[in-house]
């Protein structure tokens, strides 16, 4: 994708392209951002229940694990943002994968349909990750993964409100300020979208005097843009 593309987007309304010619496949690329939340939240309950019910680790180390699990989402949302959602389409298969991945969104940013993991890939994540923490860390994983979940749901509520709900004027205000920059600026900065923890790690976050520039700019056009 170009960077510095200055608002290049195909369309900033609710407008849902079609992704797959088989209307069934494509209807599995939508879905509304509630019900992965709600599926992941209450996997995060099950698997809570399950650490306490069957194994001896202490209300301690469930809490160390859950907080683990969610600052560790943090780095995955970062590393899969910027290393496979922003691959380099340097092919045409991966201009096709990129596109499809991701590309799409940047395309039409206010997708509603488009704004979370449909359920039915939701269902394959989960189970994926809870065989390989289990695999991993054992008895330690069920809460691990718990907090995992929780950071992957209210990544997608972050998501979901920074392109579909006004600009707040409190402390969230950055968020929406650093997604702006990514959407509709430059596409290879603020990879991070519920923290911009990893951005600060490994120095992907604009230059001070181009934050300052952008963040004018969208502040400005917030309605417009948010």
């Amino acid at each position: 994708m170009k960077t510095n593309k200055q608002h290049q987007f195909v369309s900033n309304e609710n407008v849902s392209v079609r992704l797959f010619n088989n209307k069934f496949l494509d209807s599995l690329t939508r879905t509304h951002v509630a019900i992965p939340v709600t599926m992941f939240f209450l996997y995060a309950i099950g698997l809570i229940w399950w650490t306490k019910t069957a194994t001896v680790l202490t209300n301690s180390q469930i809490v160390v694990l859950f907080f683990g699990g969610t600052l560790f989402f943090t780095l995955i949302e970062y590393i899969v943002h910027r290393y496979v959602y922003h691959i380099a389409p340097t092919t045409e298969g991966r201009k096709k994968f990129q596109w499809t991945m991701h590309g799409v969104h940047h395309d039409y940013p206010k997708d509603k349909q488009r704004l979370a993991m449909p359920p039915a890939l939701s269902v394959v994540v989960g189970t994926v990750l809870l065989g390989f923490f289990r695999l991993i860390l054992g008895d330690f994983g069920f809460s691990f993964l718990a907090g995992f979940m929780v950071g992957y749901a209210l990544y997608l509520l972050v998501h979901y409100a920074v392109h579909i709900f006004r600009m707040p004027s409190n402390s969230f205000k950055a968020l929406w300020v650093n997604h702006a920059i990514h959407h509709y600026s430059e596409d290879e900065v603020m990879f991070g979208v519920s923290s911009p923890l990893w951005d600060y790690v490994f120095g992907t976050v604009p230059r001070k005097e181009k934050k300052r520039e952008v963040q004018v700019n969208v502040e400005a056009d917030a309605e417009k843009w948010l």
